[in-house]
């Protein structure tokens, strides 16, 4: 009576229905954390001027690569004072 035709092939039928259903709405949840989260989306495009902070900073490292040349020898000590005066000068 209770019969309408699809017989034990509507089970496998509902089965993969509800884990595409699902599937998609996993897929939807992780792509929209994603979207919202990536680092594009929060920062205007362009290149960016540095700020007072990150100029001195980057100044700084790059003495401290400056002083690492010259502690590994591949760099002689003229030229060492050389370009930490070129260094200090741009800063």
């Amino acid at each position: 009576m209770w019969y309408d035709g699809w017989g034990w092939g509507g089970w496998y039928v509902m089965a993969v229905g509800m884990a595409l259903f699902w599937g998609l709405i996993i897929v939807g949840v992780v792509a929209l954390v994603r979207y919202l989260t990536s680092s594009h989306h929060s920062h205007p495009s362009g290149p960016q001027p540095p700020s007072s902070g990150e100029s001195g900073r980057g100044s700084r490292r790059a003495e401290d690569v400056l002083a690492e040349r010259f502690a590994r020898g591949e760099i002689d000590e003229d030229e060492y004072q050389r370009r930490l005066k070129l260094l200090r000068e741009h800063r």
